[in-house]
């Protein structure tokens, strides 16, 4: 993975050493309290610092890889552009893992040491209500590329957290409007217990019911159990045409299971969502996923977006939620040149100014020009055109619908694009 001008990054991968120490447990979606030990960030000091706190490890690690090439991409053409109030932007990589570890509370307090001025992450939305208190209570600005929980909508946040994804209210809509548009006028769902799972299902059911349909059973289970058994049971005894399943990679340990009790994506249509549409490829037997469907938030990325991500990553397989990482990247830049300070108390004032409303900007380089000319600018980011509302929402967003073919990878079928 090419590096170049990053000159202060540090990577903190902090599962092996939590482990070991057999401490690292938490309740999942129980939020911290705003005092934590950790340093409180001192911002201003004229050098733009981006922390992320991005999965490394964990149930939603395969969203990693394109999250991180999405915010070094931004870094590498802000740093080209000049940087930022003059001087190159630096980049301190941390690890989220996930709710089962303690991952994230100390990679938040690595940042904070540091004086990072944003945060971008964490990926899961349980993860980021660990840790917001933490982040927002220091001053620091947070900008999650992929957080869709509703919570976030209302959360007391200081006015510092904002999102480049939307709330699973859109995704949940174009989901369950996907699932009666099939055809199916029964639906069983598979929910993961957390934030992010319930929230969604919540979605799901009312759309599916809006349009017609009906949710003949709603199971909710722990991502760490051994077992599925009991939930897939009551599955299967309600007999739905059509089965969505809500989580992450606990997925890999479900299918099999739907298989094995005749639940399979030929005697049932099988629907994902954005934390396990996954191209799941030679890990199952060919044909497993095939004709199943899915939904990610997301425009359609150009090729030429995915050619230079491969030159910061040559390894990248999946490009999901890279466009929001890059966005949410470029847009706090902006926020600070807008405000001339990177300090977040000061530059965090400009964030929804920057996004909506000024004359339209599609990159970093002609963004800031508009702005060195005293121009009030409209960044139209590679994810859309943001626009974050009052709430730190995106006010309209894409969803795009996604279908599997034997080899068990998934292409685009469609986009659906709605106001938040």
């Amino acid at each position: 993975m090419i590096r170049r001008n990053f000159a202060w990054r540090g990577v903190a991968v902090l599962g092996a050493a939590c482990l070991a120490l057999g401490a690292c447990s938490n309740d999942g979606d129980t939020p911290e309290t705003g005092s934590s030990s950790a340093p409180a960030a001192a911002g201003g000091d004229g050098v733009f610092k981006v922390g992320t706190l991005l999965p490394q490890t964990g149930s939603l690690a395969f969203l990693g890889p394109p999250e991180f090439a999405g915010v070094d991409l931004a870094v590498k053409e802000i740093n080209a552009a000049g940087g930022v109030l003059g001087k190159d932007a630096v980049v301190s990589d941390t690890d989220s893992g996930d709710t089962s570890t303690d991952i994230a509370s100390q990679s938040v307090n690595k940042l904070l040491a540091e004086k990072v001025d944003v945060i971008i992450g964490a990926a899961s939305s349980s993860v980021s209500l660990s840790v917001i208190d933490k982040i927002t209570g220091a001053g620091v600005v947070q900008i999650s590329p992929a957080n869709t929980s509703d919570k976030f909508t209302t959360y007391n946040d200081k006015g510092l957290y904002y999102r480049t994804a939307p709330p699973d209210t859109l995704q949940g809509r174009v989901l369950g409007d996907l699932v009666v548009a099939d055809g199916n006028a029964t639906v069983g769902l598979l929910v993961l217990q957390d934030a992010y799972g319930t929230g969604l299902a919540k979605s799901v059911r009312a759309a599916v019911e809006s349009g017609g349909g009906q949710v003949v059973a709603e199971e909710v289970y722990d991502p760490k159990a051994a077992d599925f058994s009991a939930e897939i049971g009551k599955i299967k005894e309600a007999n739905p045409a059509a089965i969505v399943l809500i989580g992450f990679d606990e997925t890999k340990k479900i299918v099999p299971k739907l298989v094995e009790v005749g639940l399979t994506a030929k005697a049932k249509k099988w629907y994902f969502v954005d934390g396990n549409l996954s191209n799941y490829g030679k890990e199952f037997p060919n044909g497993t996923f095939e004709g199943a469907k899915g939904t990610l938030p997301g425009a359609k990325t150009s090729d030429d977006f995915q050619k230079k991500l491969l030159e910061v990553d040559p390894a990248l397989k999946d490009y999901s939620y890279s466009a929001e990482s890059y966005d949410a990247t470029i847009l706090a830049a902006l926020a600070a040149e807008a405000a001339k300070s990177d300090a977040p108390a000061d530059y965090s004032k400009q964030l929804a100014a920057v996004s909506k409303g000024g004359e339209k900007c599609t990159t970093y380089q002609a963004c800031k020009d508009l702005l060195a000319a005293g121009k009030d600018i409209d960044y139209d980011g590679v994810s859309g055109p943001v626009e974050w509302n009052d709430a730190g929402d995106p006010a309209e967003a894409t969803i795009g619908i996604y279908q599997y073919g034997a080899d068990n990878t998934y292409k685009n079928v469609s986009y659906q694009t709605g106001k938040i």
